[in-house]
């Protein structure tokens, strides 16, 4: 400590010499010391260092006083309160000094200091400093001195640090917005502005209505600006809490834009934006009167006079240029016409509902206004146009595409003048918005190219234009050729390709990279993919060696950028491909050049993929003279890590092989054949499908050279069979491959025979312990197996199928009959049986429906289950052999009812709907004879069976449903309600158009009388907003009050059971209640513009009290509204974090069991991933309450863990949130 002390003082000492120099360089080492987090000063030492550095801001010497002010930061954390209070008090008395400089660097040295205190700095020092500053205020003879005043005053209003002095902080800002000087006011406006955010709702409420009051005296037109800017304010910083005063501010705002003062119209209309960007809801009864006064001043331009004549237009701009005696600098029109339109561009974003009324009324005048004078302006109506071509497009309802398509004849005319300015503005606005309606609406300009070709030839060519606005144009004109179609460009090659030629020659390499990429898109144009040499009259050879020479050269370029390296490769591939039979001469050339580049490593990964499209040219490109070495090459790809690398290659490998085996020599394949093993793997499922993929292409193209490795990639393929994981693409991938494998034709290194492949799968389930390499085998296991035997059964050698089917059978049933075998043997067995039955090859023995019968009885469950799988796999194979069977079982067999309906689902589920319609009646008798079973898992059952056979005929028995909810008991209802639910699938089906007629009959039953109806109601309404959200969202209005009802705890149905001596309480409306959670949890996603998201909040708020499960879905739900809704969010903030906190802070009580402590762990961190969500709101901190809470999160070492990073991120990914629902 000594130490420490002695050396302060020596520095110290040097800073009170006469040498400038000695003064800096102690100062400048006392920072450093200061800096070092070990450092402790002594009482007396910090009063010493304090009066130095204060001393040290008087120094002559500007450096030495800014090091003083640096100083000051880090020792603000260093010293104790008195000295800060010193600190403060002194630099507040220099600040109000006559002396210029000292009050300068006094006030940054105040700033530095409010900066550094901490949030829990005491009241004393706060106080010192706001009356201080109050005092600077009233100092109407120094405007300078206020000034300072106030930025430091809003400083610490950011900070947050003075809550305790807001009200006299108010009443000290409320007199300087009369200042009579314009900067005191703005910058008042600015205090306010930090104040709103983190004041008490009351003060809030104080600072509205004396704005309302002083704007109801009618003060003078500067004064009537400064209280419209201050509401603009307030409602930006303020956002939701100016909602519950707009009904009195709307008509007075209104009022004062009739007031012949261009700044205070701006300054209104400024406040208008403020209003809907923050109070969207509250704002809606104005949004009529909003609009029109929107449409009336956009087009507020009484120093002009608009023509609609082209010639006359430039005649007046011409007669203007002249007229010395009027400047535009004087019009201050334009700010008006500008406010209003971003007042426009504010309501078509907040309100997506109204988009259809916009294009009837908003979208004419904005199109009227593309003719504005003012650049300023002009752009600003491009910037609220894109935003309704955005909303249009996020919106993606039919309808409103149809509001859109009138206007786009209008849209080109205007922008076809504008796309010829010499505005550099102008023009890229022009491509902005063409660019967001060619995304918009595909195909929507084709009729239009011819007029907007000038424009973008234009663009390319103006030697003024600069580099931004050509990439702009050549961006424009790329998704111009992808959306639309190639004929509509190739009249116009002429016109079109010369630009763009030059721009490839660009010494720019963004230029150059962009307009290889429309280059790329001109070949596809000169001849579209698989079309002949002059197919539809239009001869692409004139155009091709223009192209080709400037891509070559860019081709043969090292020393340029990788992204137009990258281009270069990929628009050569696309000649090669597309026009490859034009350039015999050069082909080889360029062959070789991608050989080349294939050996890069920068450029590999888009030669790989750009040989991959030329081997699969339909012009046969010949690739003989690079294919060994290429194949050399991309053998040595497949050991990369890279696994995009990876999978290029292995589909660039499957092209070549398809396409061109036989100019492939065994030999040349060798490379690649010893890496295909070690990639089928189930590590990589997707690397693993594509390698099988490749595999059975050799099969087919190149057998002898497959023959060579079977035995070492088929342990791999059979380890993959066995995997849990094996699913989807990856099994049909190897279905593929046994089946190529097994017809094989037969050489001297063929394939394994048949017997071996089949002894291969089975064998790991004849075994006693039932596992491959150790661990159990999983069901998709057995599955997968199954569907191997089968292909392998469908694909034997012609002559012979019958046979194998029958040898297949027998096998089975001697292992399903043998009470020696396995468990597994027989599952598998039966599960064989069902798939080979499933290509019909078993017919309608009788033996089989024995042996299955026989298994359906076993006291074994797997067996019984996979006896019932076979069951129904054998009869969507023989249906008029089974089903008649099947459905008497089903009525006679009521023990065995449940499994034999397993098998009734599948069949209805796989078999076509011809096929079906003759069983339909009986089907449809018996499943009605059971939908009231007492046992929830058969009605359940039975429910999918109606929905999916309903399917079959839709317009037949839909009506038959919709009958059975008005005749059948409340069992019979939940049943037909959940058949509803199994009708809405999440693909296109012709049942739609019928089930969005009378969903709404089925959705009444929200207000059935009977609990578990109800319940069931809410799972099908949470599949359709899942599936269908289109079924539904005009019926929100009608269903939400009833969804919410269902949210509501019902004490009626909670009640108290006796177990011994405890009692235990069950609530029979839990499960209702979770029902109606996940469903708004899924309104979220599907139809979140039809919520009002404030009265959603409540029931969200009234979930956060409620029982466990429903808190996990509501925690959930409200870290979604974070961020979908973060201003709604912010509305409700203060009654959302009390029961948050509640859930954070409560703790178990001593010697509950370990479950208990376990589940309310879970609690908090879900809890606390809802709070990271809202920590991560612009400004949530600004509301005192989660200030508060975030203050106690951070000084809590728990809590502070639960919100690092890694737990933050977790809440953001959509596959987290939903498996955890």
């Amino acid at each position: 400590m000594s130490n420490v002390s002695y050396h302060i003082s020596n520095l110290l000492e040097k800073m009170t010499s006469t040498d400038k120099d000695f003064r800096f360089m102690a100062t400048n080492d006392l920072m450093l010391e200061l800096q070092k987090d070990s450092i402790k000063l002594d009482e007396d030492s910090e009063r010493k260092v304090v009066t130095m550095l204060l001393k040290l801001l008087e120094d002559k010497n500007g450096e030495v006083q800014n090091l003083a002010v640096k100083c000051l930061a880090p020792l603000v954390s260093k010293v104790k309160e008195p000295q800060v209070e010193t600190m403060v008090d002194t630099l507040c008395s220099n600040m109000m000094s006559d002396k210029e400089q000292l009050r300068d660097i006094s006030s940054m040295g105040l700033k530095t200091v409010i900066a550094e205190l901490p949030l829990s700095s005491s009241a004393s020092v706060c106080k010192k400093i706001t009356s201080q500053l109050i005092g600077a205020m009233g100092k109407q003879e120094d405007v300078s001195v206020q000034l300072e005043a106030l930025d430091i005053l809003s400083d610490m209003l950011g900070s947050g640090a003075l809550v305790s002095f807001h009200s006299s902080l108010l009443s000290s800002l409320l007199p300087q917005l009369t200042s009579p000087r314009m900067a005191v006011r703005k910058r008042s406006i600015m205090a306010l502005g930090h104040l709103v955010p983190c004041c008490s709702p009351a003060l809030f409420s104080q600072l509205t209505e004396h704005l309302l009051t002083e704007l109801s005296k009618a003060p003078p037109t500067s004064m009537t600006r400064t209280y419209i800017q201050c509401l603009a304010t307030i409602s930006r910083q303020g956002g939701h809490r100016v909602g519950e005063h707009l009904e009195k501010l709307i008509p007075m705002v209104v009022k004062f834009t009739s007031v012949e003062d261009d700044e205070l119209r701006e300054y209104c209309f400024q406040a208008f934006e403020a209003f809907i960007r923050r109070c969207p809801k509250e704002m809606s009864p104005h949004v009529a009167t909003i609009t029109q006064l929107c449409l009336k001043f956009m087009t507020f331009d009484p120093n002009y006079n608009y023509d609609d004549d082209e010639e006359e237009e430039e005649d007046s701009m011409d007669i203007e240029d002249s007229d010395d005696e009027y400047s535009d600098d004087d019009d201050m029109s334009w700010k008006v016409r500008r406010s209003s339109i971003k007042c426009l561009e504010a309501l078509i974003s907040t309100r997506r509902d109204l988009l259809l009324s916009f294009y009837s009324s908003v979208c004419p005048a904005l199109l009227a206004r593309f003719k504005e004078r003012e650049e300023n302006v002009r752009a600003d109506v491009f910037a609220a146009f894109s935003t309704l071509l955005r909303q249009t497009r996020g919106g993606s309802r039919k309808g409103k595409f149809a509001g859109l398509a009138a206007p786009v004849p209008v849209i080109v005319k205007a922008l076809h003048r504008q796309l010829k300015e010499k505005s550099i503005k102008s023009r890229q606005g022009c491509f902005c918005l063409l660019t967001e309606l060619a995304h918009t609406v595909t195909g929507a300009l084709e009729q239009h190219i011819p007029a907007l070709i000038p424009g973008i030839v234009f663009s390319l060519t103006d030697k003024s234009t600069s580099s931004t606005m050509r990439i702009d144009a050549l961006s424009f004109f790329h998704v111009l050729l992808l959306s639309h179609p190639p004929q509509a460009f190739q009249p116009h090659m002429q016109v079109l390709l010369p630009p763009v030629v030059a721009c490839v020659e660009d010494t720019f390499y963004k230029i150059t990279s962009e307009a290889l990429l429309v280059a790329q898109q001109l070949v596809r144009v000169m001849r579209p993919q698989g079309q002949t040499a002059t197919a539809g009259g239009f001869d692409p050879k004139p155009f091709i060696r223009e192209v080709f020479s400037v891509t070559l050269k860019r081709l043969k370029a090292t020393d340029i950028d990788q992204e137009v390296k990258e281009r270069a490769i990929s628009c050569m591939g696309h000649m090669v491909c597309h026009l490859g039979d034009h350039l015999r001469a050069e082909l080889q050339g360029v062959l070789t050049i991608f050989l080349e580049r294939l050996k890069n490593e920068i450029t590999r990964l888009t030669a790989v993929r750009t040989i991959a499209l030329i081997s699969a040219s339909p012009l046969k490109i010949d690739l003989s003279s690079i294919l060994p070495e290429a194949l050399s090459v991309l053998g040595s790809f497949l050991r990369k890590n890279q696994r995009v690398l990876k999978l290029g290659t292995l589909a660039c490998l499957t092209a070549l092989v398809t396409h061109h085996a036989a100019t492939i020599k065994p030999a040349a394949l060798e490379p690649v054949l010893s890496e295909l093993p070690a990639l089928v793997d189930e590590s990589d499922m997707h690397v693993s499908q594509v390698s099988v993929t490749l595999l059975t292409c050799m099969a087919k193209a190149c057998p002898s050279s497959l023959a060579k490795i079977s035995s070492s990639v088929l342990p791999g393929v059979f380890r993959l069979v066995h995997s849990p994981l094996l699913q989807g693409g990856a099994l049909a991938a190897i279905l593929d491959f046994l089946q190529a494998l097994v017809t094989l034709k037969t050489s001297p290194l063929s394939p394994p025979p048949l017997s071996q492949l089949l002894k291969s799968l089975t064998d790991p389930f004849h075994s006693s312990q039932s596992s491959v390499d150790g661990a159990v085998i999983h069901r998709q296991s057995y599955h997968s197996v199954a569907r191997c035997v089968a292909a392998l059964s469908s694909a034997c050698p012609k002559e012979t199928p019958g046979t194998v089917a029958v040898s297949m059978y027998l096998l089975s049933s001697a292992q399903i009959k043998s009470p020696g075998s396995p468990e597994s043997a027989r599952v598998l067995a039966l599960l064989c049986l069902g798939e080979v039955g499933r290509t019909g090859s078993l017919g309608g023995s009788k033996e089989v429906q024995g042996v299955i019968l026989e298994a359906i009885a076993s006291t074994n469950e797997e067996v019984k289950t996979a006896a019932s799988c076979a069951l129904g796999s054998m009869a969507v194979g023989s249906l008029n052999d089974y089903l008649p069977f099947l459905l008497k079982e089903i009525s006679s067999q009521p023990r065995r009812q449940y499994l034999l309906l397993h098998s009734l689902k599948e069949v209805i589920s796989a078999c076509p709907a011809s096929s079906l319609s003759p069983h339909v009646e009986s089907i449809w008798a018996l499943l009605f004879q059971n939908c009231e079973c007492q046992e929830e898992g058969t009605r359940n059952l039975v429910a999918e069976c109606l929905g999916k056979l309903t399917l079959v005929n839709a317009a037949q028995l839909l009506p038959r449903l919709k009958q059975q909810l008005k005749a059948g008991s409340p069992l019979a209802r939940s049943t037909v309600v959940t058949a509803i639910k199994f009708t809405i699938v999440d693909q296109p089906a012709p049942i739609d158009s019928l089930l969005k007629d009378c969903i709404g009959d089925f959705l009444k039953t929200l207000q059935d009388k009977d609990i578990n109806v109800r319940r069931v109601a809410l799972v099908m309404f949470n599949s359709a907003a899942h599936n269908k959200p289109s079924l539904i969202r005009g019926l929100l209005a009608t269903v939400l009050p009833h969804l919410y009802k269902e949210t509501q705890i019902r004490k009626d149905l909670i009640r108290e059971v006796e177990m011994g001596p405890f009692k235990h309480t069950v609530d029979d409306g839990l499960d209702v209640r979770k029902a109606a959670f996940e469903c708004m949890y899924t309104l979220l996603d599907s139809c979140l513009e039809g919520l009002d998201v404030l009265q959603f909040l409540d029931h969200v708020e009234e979930g956060l009290k409620d029982h466990y499960d429903i808190r996990m879905l509501t925690f959930l739900m409200l870290a979604r509204l974070a961020s979908l809704c973060p201003a709604a969010v912010l509305q409700r903030l203060d009654r959302l974090i009390e029961p948050l906190k509640a859930t954070c802070t409560t703790k178990v009580k001593a010697g509950s069991v370990k479950q208990e402590f376990e589940k309310q762990e879970e609690l908090r961190r879900s809890a606390m991933r809802a709070v990271a969500a809202l920590l991560a709101v612009p400004e949530v901190e600004r509301s005192p309450s989660m200030a508060d809470f975030a203050n106690q999160i951070r000084t809590n070492a728990d809590m502070a863990n639960m919100t690092s990073p890694q737990t933050s991120s977790y809440f953001t990914q959509e596959g987290n949130v939903v498996s955890e629902l």
